[in-house]
């Protein structure tokens, strides 16, 4: 008999305690002496209903995320131009389309996205631009068609394979404003899931001369061969990237039409099945990442509305919740935070003007501090305690340069930072703060260190922007979130106090945000959608890998004093179509680890 040292390559731990979990544990086997239990770590992979769309359809286009979900065009019965956005619990109704179409090709995200080919009842050309409210026209493709697939973004899409008079091999590159032809498929395919970006795109299953197995993969020229789906399939959903993708869905032979609800994850190599979807359909939009999907619309022999969310995780959900706390004194917004959720502190920011009030917050009510030297909000950020803080930047009728400290009483000058500039992160203490990121003469990607009297440079950010959230400490530091051109970003970043590299992407992109804690026990929440009046009340935390969607706040809005840890956080004031005063205090569980218990014989 085959043992588990044989298999893993590893024996089967004999301990009085379960160890602390983690996901270097993936995978591990052991037997818990005290409770008498074989137990182990396993990925959790499974769907769960979502919120239907308003309008049931098939072949429409979908890109975004599971929590941040666009879907557009379709056929209802007649082709449409109804456009929803899924908030990872609802869909709300967009902004119409132009062209009323269906078999069309998606890609971007829920405030940049990308509709193109399709069939109004012939082929077409016709491109449509989302900015989160309206449609607007972008360049045409060189080849009408439908039933393609896309990927990439607003700026760097790709559209490939589809039916003409035929299947096609084509694949176009769009630019922002134009189509140019690319490397062509070696086979000629439509009805493929397509996923990843514009120099990395994945295409996998489809219908050649019969349904396929094919994957094919895109390196930003030309087109070779990935490893084959393990269920030949057209009309299926994809979500990811291309090495980390997610195939669920679609029709396996016919007619008479059979469809499946086979999923299988992709490694960049090789396809495995995993947690089969719980409705049978062809033709609905995929969007998302690998480990959290989301699958909508399509026709399970008629049109429908049903959405599906996967998620894989060896992790539980965090948990937690929003409650009221005490109203700010001055309703306002873009303030410098620092302290915590029953000692926060609000510095200077804007009500119809810059300020230069303070106000300290005991867990219950806000009452008046010292007076800034300097009026002023849009900070590009704020870092220590009540009583030991640090402001500096932000802006006046001009960006500034100025710092200034806080004793719990009073604020006194210190050194300036080398670059004026607003709305960018910090973190920190009053002696060793970190500011990053924010807006000079355009978005910035510059760092600087802090000492307690004087800055000085620090690597820069791989991602420019402003109206991001910082977290953690000088030498373990988090920005994430903002605005980089051409729109909102998802990006998180993590800073060793010499150099920026890339972590997990925020499930919902946006900026303007708010954010505290540490690099790998973050919190981040509110934050502005895209347009000015679309504010977020999302709340994600972050384990040092990914970041998890946990209860929304009570009111959706940007520009808040933000402070506090991942377990007892605070947010107050901010902007929802005016300046605000309430706070609201979060009390939450960080996501863990969760061992099985493994049946015994």
């Amino acid at each position: 008999m085959t043992t588990y040292n044989e298999l893993a390559g590893l024996r089967v731990n004999y301990v009085s305690s379960d160890p602390t979990l983690n996901t270097g544990n993936e995978g591990q086997v052991w037997y818990n002496s005290t409770t008498g239990t074989l137990r182990a770590l396993v990925k959790l992979t499974a769907w769960s209903a979502g919120g239907n769309l308003n309008t049931a359809r098939n072949q429409l286009g979908g890109p975004g995320t599971q929590t941040a979900g666009l879907a557009f065009g379709g056929e209802t019965g007649a082709n449409t131009t109804a456009t929803e956005e899924y908030s990872g619990f609802t869909w709300a109704t967009g902004g119409n389309m132009t062209t009323a179409r269906s078999a069309l090709g998606g890609t971007g995200t829920q405030t940049a996205g990308l509709a193109f080919g399709g069939t109004t009842g012939a082929n077409t050309a016709a491109t449509e631009e989302y900015d989160g409210t309206n449609w607007g026209p972008g360049g045409n493709l060189g080849t009408a068609r439908r039933l393609l697939a896309g990927a990439g973004t607003q700026t760097a899409g790709l559209g490939f394979g589809g039916f003409v008079t035929g299947v096609v091999t084509n694949t176009e590159e769009y630019d922002g404003s134009a189509w140019t032809a690319g490397g062509s498929l070696p086979t000629g395919r439509m009805q493929m899931a397509g996923c990843g970006t514009q120099t990395a795109a994945l295409g996998s299953g489809g219908y050649t001369t019969a349904r396929t197995t094919l994957t094919q993969e895109y390196d930003g020229s030309a087109w070779t061969a990935g490893g084959s789906l393990n269920t030949a399939r057209s009309e299926l959903g994809g979500a990811g990237i291309q090495t980390a993708a997610l195939a669920f869905g679609g029709i396996t032979s016919g007619p008479p039409t059979v469809t499946t609800t086979a999923t299988e994850s992709y490694d960049g190599t090789s396809w495995v099945s995993t947690a089969s979807a719980a409705t049978s359909r062809f033709g609905g939009l995929g969007a998302g990442t690998q480990t959290a999907a989301l699958y909508a619309g399509g026709n399970t022999g008629s049109v429908s509305a049903a959405t599906e969310e996967f998620n894989s995780t060896i992790f539980s959900p965090a948990t937690g919740a929003w409650a009221s706390g005490g109203n700010l004194t001055t309703a306002r917004r873009l303030t410098s935070p620092a302290g915590s959720q029953t000692a926060g502190l609000a510095g200077g920011g804007f009500t119809t003007t810059a300020v230069a009030n303070t106000e300290e917050y005991n867990g219950t009510t806000w009452g008046p501090g010292g007076n800034m030297g300097t009026a002023r909000s849009e900070f590009v950020g704020g870092a220590g305690t009540q009583t030991a803080a640090v402001g500096f930047g932000g802006y006046t009728t001009v960006n500034t340069n100025v710092t200034e400290e806080y004793d719990g009483s009073t604020w006194s000058p210190s050194g300036n930072m080398t670059t004026a500039r607003r709305g960018g992160g910090g973190a920190g203490s009053q002696t060793a703060a970190l500011g990053f990121g924010g807006f000079t003469t355009a978005r910035s990607s510059a760092t600087e260190e802090y000492d307690g009297s004087t800055w000085g440079p620090g690597g820069n950010m791989a991602t420019a922007r402003f109206g991001l959230a910082g977290a953690g400490t000088q030498t373990a530091g988090l920005g994430f979130g903002g605005n980089a051109a051409p729109g909102n970003s998802s990006a998180t970043e993590e800073y060793d106090g010499t150099s920026w590299t890339a972590g997990g992407n925020l499930n919902t992109a946006r900026g303007q945000i708010g954010g505290c804690g540490l690099q790998t026990a973050a919190i981040a929440f509110a934050g502005n959608l895209g347009p000015p009046t679309n504010q977020s009340a999302a709340t994600e935390q972050y384990d040092g890998t990914a970041w998890i969607s946990s209860p929304p706040m009570a009111t959706g809005r940007r520009d808040l004093t933000a402070a506090g840890t991942q377990t007892a956080a605070l947010g107050a004031g901010g902007y929802t179509t005016t300046a605000v005063a309430t706070t609201e205090e979060w009390t939450g569980t960080p996501s863990a680890a969760t061992a099985s218990t493994l049946t015994t014989s």
